[in-house]
């Protein structure tokens, strides 16, 4: 979990607070000064990790207007807007700067199989796509009680809607066809408040009866309730007898009668809680699948916000099965991470060779070779290498790297549930997002830029020896605000996605719509 700088301010570092005169100006200065950092500057330097001994806020119902007014979104707050594909067209990425950005892949069971039949069979598509995606602030954010400690959350809904680009036969007639749509909601996990019983709470939540008359202890309750603690000694007097915490004095004790009732200030010393993640992400999906990922902004050596551009691999340091598009249990392509293929260079030649018992024992390569042999490779076999020739000679300033998983290997576990037929027969099992924020430089202007890789597992069909196979369906997108791509873009975006739900960005590094022409 990340916290604010200063908690007592509790404002939003991209809201403009309301003030007049003197304080105005004083307020308007600091605005400009953080402006001149740009956004992504401005926003990560309010945020360090919380940690058991950092102050707690305690709740009062009277500052609860206030606490929802200055609801903390994070660095989730820049995502506002239509975010659409971008496509500069540079590094060759793709023979049209109309033709989509993002890249999938996608493994499903081979027509007539069966999870108990003939294994290792399976339908491969690999496409360029197109796509919007929408985030709207909630306002006033999410209040989760949980008695003595109470979150808010920081609540950004988003919806997606993909094409591929499944037939190019020219310029003129490129064919996009809908293949996913995905609504969901971002959460900010923050603002941690100790909320300690009052007399007024106590009073309306009792819900007890109060101490019974023929209770032998009952001169020990003096709010008439079982509200304290009681302790079976032997007095002075060598006579057994109970006692209250404050009269027990270190004395040794045989018994206890637990309290059934609050007293004013209980839950003020704790236990208190710490989410060890900063986000989440529920999403539905019209397939049959919702997934709960948790997860975190990166952090290196100088903070979360990370100087210049994401890293990715090059050459045979790209063979990280985490990333592919076949994986280990496939046979994977008869290479290893010590023995890699590299994909900065041509596919080898056994990719288009016809392979038997001899040139491919252990059929380790047949599993894969038309993924190598695609005509998008090497973005065929690790999608992500997109991402990484996409922003080639952009001026990237800065980045935020979020990263989430359905599966984490410590701490709270996210998930996934499929309705009855996916979970039969194409089981989803496991979801890990990487999500880059980026702050890109053109002609003097900043503009913000989203990154992301998504990579999902399914489970189906079995090895030869039964093993269970792990198939990775992966989704890769480069996109900007709706107000930063080209004319040209924006109006393919507008013919494929002519609904009305695109909005502009109410949270622009530049300040003003910058349009590439």
């Amino acid at each position: 979990m990340l916290k604010r700088k200063n908690l007592a301010e509790g404002i939003n570092l991209l809201q403009r607070p309301a003030n007049s005169g003197e304080e105005e100006n004083k307020v308007s200065l600091k605005v400009a000064q953080e402006d001149s950092k740009g956004i992504l500057e401005n926003l990560m330097s309010g945020y360090s990790k919380v940690l058991i001994e950092d102050p707690i806020r305690p709740f009062d119902e009277n500052q609860l207007q206030a606490i929802v007014d200055n609801v903390d979104y994070g660095v989730l707050r820049v995502l506002e807007g239509t975010w659409v594909s971008y496509n500069n067209g540079a590094n060759n990425q793709s023979k049209s700067p109309l033709i989509g950005s993002g890249v999938h892949t996608t493994i499903m069971p081979s027509p007539g199989t069966n999870s108990g039949g003939i294994p290792g069979k399976y339908s491969f598509d690999c496409e360029q796509y197109i796509e919007k995606l929408v985030f709207n602030l909630v306002p006033g954010g999410v209040r989760n009680r949980g008695g003595g400690n109470e979150q808010f959350c920081g609540a950004v809904k988003y919806e997606q809607s993909i094409k591929s680009v499944n037939s190019v036969t020219g310029e003129t007639s490129l064919k996009y066809t809908p293949i996913h749509e995905e609504t969901g909601m971002y959460l900010w996990l923050s603002d941690i408040f100790n909320y300690a019983a009052t007399e007024k709470t106590i009073a309306e939540d009792r819900g007890i009866h109060a101490v019974s008359p023929d209770n032998p202890n009952k001169d020990l309750y003096k709010s008439g309730y079982q509200d304290e603690t009681l302790f079976l000694i032997v007095n002075e007097k060598g006579v057994k007898e109970y006692v209250t915490l404050e009269n027990l004095n270190g004395r040794p004790y045989y018994e206890i009668i637990a309290a059934k009732e609050l007293k004013p200030g209980a839950g003020q010393t704790g236990p208190y809680f710490i989410p060890d993640y900063a986000i989440s992400r529920s999403g539905v999906i019209p397939h049959g699948s919702t997934v709960t990922l948790l997860g975190d902004l990166v952090q290196n050596s100088s903070g979360f916000l990370m100087a210049g551009a994401p890293q990715f691999p090059e050459g045979d340091a790209a063979w990280k099965y985490d990333h592919l598009s076949l994986s280990r249990t496939m046979g994977g392509a008869g290479a290893s991470e010590t023995n890699p293929i590299n994909l900065d260079k041509p596919a080898p030649a056994w990719v288009f060779e016809k392979l038997d018992d001899q040139n491919d024992p252990g059929e380790n390569k047949i599993y894969t070779q038309r993924i190598l042999a695609h005509d998008l490779y090497p973005y065929s076999v690790r999608p992500d290498l997109r991402l990484r020739d996409s922003i080639k000679g952009e001026n990237i300033k800065n980045h935020v790297l979020i990263q989430m998983s359905s599966k984490n290997k410590t701490g709270a576990q996210g998930g996934i549930l499929n309705v009855p037929f996916v979970n039969r027969f194409v089981p989803t099992v496991e979801m890990n997002m990487r999500m880059w924020v980026e702050t890109v430089v053109e002609d003097g202007i900043e503009i913000l830029q989203l990154q992301y890789e998504q990579v999902i597992f399914f489970e189906f069909a079995f090895g030869d020896d039964g093993g269970t196979t792990s198939w990775p369906h992966i989704q890769i997108n480069t996109l900007r605000k709706i107000e930063d791509v080209s004319p040209e873009q924006r109006r393919l975006i507008e013919e494929q996605f002519p609904d009305a739900n695109t909005i502009l960005s109410s949270a622009r590094t530049s300040g003003c719509p910058h349009h590439k022409e």
